[in-house]
């Protein structure tokens, strides 16, 4: 989730730091052509549609001020863009109070000690769940801290010394048996609580032991993936975690679509502005407009942007 919400920052950034050159080249670019013009002919007054263009790029609304164009115009695209950025900061907030408190909820609620021992089949009292005894090879993946996943172990001082290691994956956990458990110990041993770590004890059943509420609540669900039944392991504290990292998730969804949104304004803004200054100099006599869908074979609605096309003439 943080690695997503990089990217959405990022994606902003540097969007904005491109509008901000383009601007400022094409600017340069605009000026040095004008006072070419006015060396053939000073009474010649030339309208340049690329700069409202590039303006409302760079600020949408500042095009159609330029433009002189009625003030429900400007403000229409910037509170737009005002909107926009208050919904961006706004979701990327509440993304990261939530996974601020998912992990804290994970640190306090799932141990090495505890998955340990749930493998080992130690203090469980839940044998069963709708009739499927514990010892059912349906459950395999639960009762086994070796895996396709691991986390990482950090080990200080003396059971450091002793291993001659800082640290250990977790398929290694079997060698830590002697000191799990031992108050002595207890400070030196714990996890690396890494995205990886966060991910692995909410997604994959071979974790689950992990959860303080495991040896007493577990239970199982069937998922229909189509050509077979997934099982997929829980306790209420895990789903607990795992509705809190969706949560999470869907507001970076959020201040994804607020950036979306910001970069849609600058373009409508931008191709209004120069619409609007062609009609007011005469040139556009007809204009055609053609709006579609860009094709995705990723997406599962197979929709991956829109396409916008204006023709003037």
């Amino acid at each position: 989730m943080e690695k997503n919400k990089d990217r959405t920052l990022g994606f902003y950034l540097i969007s904005r730091f491109i509008l901000v050159i383009v601007f400022c080249l094409s600017l340069n670019a605009q000026d040095s052509t004008k006072t070419n013009v006015l060396k053939k002919s000073d009474s010649i007054a030339t309208d340049y549609p690329g700069k409202p263009l590039l303006m409302s790029l760079l600020v949408p609304g500042l095009g159609q001020l330029s433009n002189k164009e009625p003030l429900w115009k400007p403000s229409l695209f910037f509170g737009t863009e005002v909107l926009s950025v208050a919904g961006f900061i706004y979701a990327n907030k509440k993304a990261e109070d939530i996974r601020v408190d998912y992990q804290n909820f994970a640190n306090q609620n799932w141990s090495l000690q505890n998955w340990y021992n749930f493998t080992q089949l130690i203090g469980v009292e839940k044998l069963s769940h709708n009739g499927k005894a514990i010892t059912n090879s349906m459950f395999d993946a639960m009762k086994d801290y070796t895996g396709t996943h691991h986390i990482t172990i950090h080990l200080k001082g003396a059971v450091k010394n002793a291993l001659n290691t800082e640290f250990l994956s977790s398929d290694s956990l079997g060698l830590l048996a002697v000191y799990l458990g031992v108050s002595e110990y207890s400070d030196l041993i714990g996890t690396v609580n890494d995205r990886h770590f966060y991910e692995n004890i909410g997604k994959y059943d071979q974790f689950v032991g992990g959860w303080s509420d495991a040896r007493t609540d577990w239970y199982y669900e069937e998922k229909d993936v189509g050509d077979s039944i997934e099982i997929i392991i829980k306790t209420p504290k895990k789903q607990f975690y795992l509705d809190q990292r969706y949560d999470s998730n869907q507001w970076l969804s959020i201040a994804k679509f607020s950036v979306s949104a910001m970069m849609l304004n600058h373009v409508f803004s931008g191709l209004e502005a120069v619409w609007s200054k062609r009609k007011k100099s005469n040139k556009i006599k007809n204009s055609e407009m053609d709006l579609g869908l860009l094709y995705n074979p990723e997406n599962k609605m197979g929709v991956g942007g829109l396409s916008l096309r204006f023709n003037f003439k």
